[in-house]
């Protein structure tokens, strides 16, 4: 396969971070402390235990271990213009992937085998993107806080009183970064389809079901998911099962996805890249070819 894409020279996270993310964050920022408290208290403690858990149960990629999976991580990193980080490959039975990072420290991900088993190689690349956008938009402090929040309740004082406090707003604040984050893994993979296929999959998939799923059913699924909010009893269904969730429900998330791939921010930050990476040689002021 030709890996022919426009890397984003120059890409800032304004530039595609999702106005509910940026609400989100500007909420959070009014809160007195909080950046404090992540970063001296929460954070060390954190760094360490999961750098400690890393390099003792999963295993760190790169390329001499799992170098298919290290040329993706450059790859993706070549088009958001970013720093590699570390990335790992952990056993897992639940499908997932994730991200930790403070400033001024080394960065990592962490990809679930069971996830990679569901996963064709450009899938795996729009997950790697997606977390890549987490590191891109800086949203390490909340991050952290919103993964270590139950680890806080118990190991903290007055634990429960921040989770408590901060629960709810921490929650919404996830769920709005996780679509800057899709887009993220657009802007990676420059395929709609690959990335709505992470999330079908994520939704009812399985190494055996995997390929016999349809996409376009699967959009058609969240556009019914939309039309329950025309009645109101629906719609304060739809929030009150989306409070307590850490993600937006997926078919939000790919209904989301499609919409912005068909805009015009989506098209203008293509159009503005500078060059073109087509197996392994750079031309300057490239476009991209499917």
């Amino acid at each position: 396969m030709i890996f022919s894409k426009t890397l984003l020279v120059g890409l800032k996270a304004d530039q595609f971070r999702h106005p509910l993310d940026l609400e989100a964050t500007q909420t959070l920022k009014q809160l007195p402390g909080l950046d404090l408290l992540v970063r001296n208290l929460v954070g060390p403690l954190a760094e360490q235990f999961f750098y400690l858990e890393n390099i003792a149960s999963s295993v760190l990629v790169s390329d001499r271990q799992l170098p298919h999976l290290h040329k993706l991580l450059l790859e993706a990193c070549q088009v958001l213009d970013l720093e590699s980080p570390q990335l790992y490959v952990r056993q897992h039975p639940a499908p997932n992937a994730y991200t930790f990072a403070m400033r001024g420290k080394q960065p990592f991900v962490v990809i679930h085998t069971s996830l990679l088993e569901l996963l064709t190689p450009e899938e795996t690349q729009a997950v790697i993107g997606h977390e890549l956008g987490h590191l891109k938009c800086d949203h390490s402090v909340y991050l952290t806080l919103a993964n270590l929040i139950t680890l806080a309740a118990s190991q903290l004082p007055l634990g429960g009183l921040i989770v408590q406090n901060l629960q709810s707003q921490i929650l919404e604040w996830v769920r709005c970064a996780e679509f800057t984050c899709d887009r993220a893994a657009l802007l990676v993979t420059q395929n709609p389809k690959v990335v709505a296929s992470v999330l079908m999959k994520l939704s009812g998939g399985s190494p055996s079901l995997a390929s016999q799923l349809n996409l376009d059913a699967f959009l058609e699924q969240a556009r019914s998911y939309d039309a329950v909010s025309e009645s109101q009893l629906g719609e304060r269904l739809k929030q009150m099962r989306t409070n307590e969730l850490t993600h937006p429900v997926p078919v939000l998330r790919a209904r989301e996805i499609d919409r912005w791939a068909s805009g015009q921010d989506y098209q203008k930050l293509l159009q503005q890249g500078a060059i073109q990476y087509n197996s392994g040689a750079k031309t300057e002021g490239g476009w991209r070819n499917w």
